[in-house]
């Protein structure tokens, strides 16, 4: 006797729909599972069958033969579990068969019967609703996770034998709907930007690093407070939208780092350490899991010391940082993945950490120093577009009053995010740092002495073609802080103090441009 079920395997973050056959022979008893299984799918065998035996109903003792298709797709995971069982009671005419072609079913089976959640379960919601099925049976620690999908009923379920009622109609379904989605009120809960003295231009390059959500690099000796700046970022950016959400809970949720409890509220902050790998960073593996990188999707990715980080990992951030995505070909596997994050790096200006400062002299060699400035490529360098000098604070700023408190400037950067909003309304450009070419052409309007400020900086060659791009974007998000609707010489100016070469572009004198030789 055949029977069918459904299930989904997870392909990067998409799930695609499979279709669980199992015929039912005289013969031998054997279970044999076919259509390119993965180790975890093979073994679910044993899990299957006692499972089978435990919830109190008979295993087939003949030859058994699931196929999973199509059959040259990849099976991976435990998520199978549940639709090869329940398509074990169909063949054997334990439960009815009709609504086996309706639901789908997405869950990992204990050798008792009991339904454990599985990675992924987002991604399998989301597909189970386009492909048109009428509802999804998950594990009840996943029903509410599952449930955020709107317009698919989710009957979260905790054994087989609640499983085996919903399908001979016994039990009530009871689907399980999400509820809706509430971003949290405040800044969200952790270290405030109150806790900081002085440090006044490196608070400013935050807020305006919020705002448009561009990169930042914090450079300056040890002990000055480059990390605990960074760590206060989270404080002030804006919180998710109901689609961000979504995205982070389903990146989160196929990395195995969360088994349920509704959505991500808060934005993520990745702080790897520097001895990661450049899978580690970015991913892959034989699964193509993902990275740190794609972990802090619509969040902060946080290197701490920098030039300690391999030159490998490194220059594997270049792609993700362009183009906002990594696509990863591990076998015949390849998984795309989404890495609009913010880059917040932070690193000594020099081995010892104490190259152009006032109170210690700087004891490392040229060779170490040219070491040290190799570590952060000119292309990668390029793509960072704030850089901020930070400064031990005097004895006065220690002693004096906070500068902002993080809910103050979250205020203000909600503000400036809303008015890139209202902007952008209509294309693929969230904020100011992701403005491609075309879009610079419309949304920044400059006056004439703003103009002249950015050809200048080009002309002198203190800004390639990417950095000229690139200043205008920060531009544009200092004129939304200030509430400004055109960009003003000010803003340019603002911009180019921020930029990496931000004392040469503002500073009058000769070309910088390398001369050629006679």
């Amino acid at each position: 006797m055949l029977a069918r079920a459904h299930s989904f395997a997870i392909e990067g973050l998409e799930a695609r729909r499979v279709c669980v056959e199992l015929d039912i022979r005289s013969g031998l008893p054997a279970f044999h599972i076919v259509g390119l299984p993965g180790t975890a799918v093979r073994e679910a065998r044993e899990r299957v069958r006692a499972a089978v035996l435990n919830s109190k109903f008979a295993f087939p003792r003949q030859r058994v033969t699931a196929n999973l298709a199509p059959a040259h797709l990849e099976k991976t995971g435990p998520g199978f579990d549940l639709a090869l069982a329940c398509a074990v009671l169909g063949a054997s005419g334990q439960v009815e068969t009709s609504r086996l072609e309706r639901i789908a079913l997405f869950a990992e089976l204990s050798l008792g019967g009991e339904l454990r959640p599985c990675r992924g379960v987002l991604a399998a919601a989301q597909a189970a609703e386009q492909a048109g099925f009428r509802g999804l049976v998950v594990a009840r620690a996943n029903a509410v996770e599952a449930g955020q999908v709107g317009g698919l009923p989710v009957a979260g379920l905790t054994n087989l034998g609640e499983v085996a009622e919903l399908l001979d109609g016994r039990r009530a379904p009871r689907p399980r709907r999400g509820s809706g989605f509430l971003a949290p009120a405040g800044p969200p809960g952790g270290p405030d930007l109150a806790d900081v003295r002085g440090q006044a231009r490196a608070i400013g390059a935050l807020r305006i690093a919020a705002a448009g959500g561009h990169h930042l690099l914090l450079s300056g000796p040890p002990g000055v407070g480059k990390t605990m700046l960074a760590r206060r970022l989270p404080s002030i950016l804006p919180p998710l939208r109901r689609s961000e959400a979504l995205e982070v809970t389903k990146i989160h949720n196929v990395a195995g780092e969360r088994d349920g409890g509704g959505l991500v509220v808060e934005r993520p902050f990745r702080a790897p350490h520097h001895t990661i790998s450049a899978v580690g960073l970015v991913g892959g593996g034989p699964l193509a899991q993902p990275g740190e990188a794609v972990l802090a999707h619509h969040g902060v990715l946080f290197l701490d010391e920098l030039s300690e980080f391999s030159k490998a990992a490194l220059e594997a951030l270049r792609q993700p940082l362009e183009g906002g995505e990594i696509v990863i070909v591990r076998r015949a596997r390849t998984a795309v993945y989404p890495t609009r994050f913010m880059l917040v790096a932070a690193m000594n200006p020099c081995p010892c950490g104490h190259l152009g400062g006032d109170e210690v002299h700087c004891r490392c060699s040229e060779l170490e120093l040219a070491r040290h400035r190799r570590k952060l490529s000119g292309p990668l360098a390029d793509r960072i577009e704030l850089v901020v000098r930070v400064l031990r604070p005097t004895t006065a700023e220690l002693s004096g009053p906070p500068q902002a408190s993080s809910a103050a400037i979250r205020e203000e950067v909600v503000e400036a995010r809303a008015r890139q909003t209202a902007r952008l309304r209509g294309t693929r450009a969230t904020c100011n740092a992701e403005l491609d070419t075309p879009l610079l052409g419309r949304v920044c309007e400059l006056d004439e002495r703003a103009e002249s400020a950015l050809r200048r900086a080009y002309e002198r060659g203190a800004l390639s073609v990417r950095g000229q791009a690139r200043a205008l974007r920060v531009a544009r998000t200092v004129a939304d802080v200030a509430g400004s609707r055109r960009v003003l010489a000010d803003h340019v100016e603002a911009a180019l103090a921020l930029h990496p070469e931000g004392e040469l572009a503002l500073r009058p004198g000769e070309n910088l441009r390398r001369r050629e030789p006679a």
